[in-house]
């Protein structure tokens, strides 16, 4: 989130401390505020609006708040190039990108700043309901939306990964949920996704209610997380080790 306020921060412990740490864009159109000054896009205090269906709606009807949204997804990437970091891959605050007119305006836009690699939020229920099968999961509503993108990026010779877990159990993608989620992952790329913490703070005590954050980024480094992994043969890739158009 190259906004945000400890992006400049984050920015600094990749390139000095983490080297070899892949980077993407998480572009911002929703519950944040933009880089550029704007009312159009969202509230009359400058932020973005944080519902998601009205948000859409405007996005998608009002042609003078697509110009402005364009302007803004184009100052966020250029944000990030700004940092010298190597864009590994790009997606969107609460996958905004599932929206056809930001799909559109972030792959022509993102073609100009080298983006080669895109999130496709696809998480397949049968594999939850394997994993779990004593709880009820159900296919979510949008998922026609998901095969719109996965066609705009092959179109666009973008790499994405094939599926995604993370959105069903978001904020709580703890070591038992990652144990017994790998043995079930399907065939191809699957990216996990967390948001990982090693302390709540106030801030996210209120941007994040309810989430385990602690207990994601202990699964992340769980020793018997990476030996399941090991045992299973699953290779950890990231992004920039995708065939763009693949």
């Amino acid at each position: 989130m190259v906004g945000a306020p400890a992006a400049a921060d984050a920015v600094e412990r990749a390139r000095r401390r983490l080297p070899g740490l892949r980077v993407g864009l998480h572009i911002v159109l929703i519950d944040g505020s933009p880089l550029l000054p704007s009312r159009t896009l969202g509230r009359r205090d400058g932020t973005f609006d944080d519902n998601p269906v009205l948000a859409g709606l405007r996005y998608f009807f009002r042609p003078g708040i697509r110009r402005a949204l364009a302007g803004e997804i184009r100052a966020q990437f250029a944000a990030f190039r700004a940092t010298g970091l190597s864009l590994d891959h790009v997606n969107t605050h609460k996958h905004m990108h599932l929206h056809p007119t930001v799909a559109r305006l972030i792959v022509e836009i993102g073609a100009g700043f080298g983006m080669r690699a895109m999130r496709l939020p696809d998480e397949p229920v049968e594999c939850l309901r394997r994993a779990f099968p004593q709880e009820r999961q159900r296919a979510p509503a949008y998922n026609f939306t998901t095969t719109a993108l996965r066609r705009r990026l092959r179109r666009a010779g973008i790499a994405s990964n094939d599926k995604m877990f993370g959105l069903a159990w978001s904020g709580g993608m703890d070591e038992d949920r990652v144990l017994h989620l790998l043995p079930h992952l399907p065939d191809g790329v699957s990216e996990a996704y967390f948001h990982p913490a090693v302390a709540r703070t106030p801030d996210l005590e209120t941007g994040m209610p309810g989430y385990r954050n602690t207990d994601e980024f202990a699964a992340l480094v769980s020793p018997a997380v990476r030996r399941r992994i090991d045992d299973l043969g699953i290779a950890l890739i990231s992004f920039g080790d995708l065939t763009p158009g693949a």
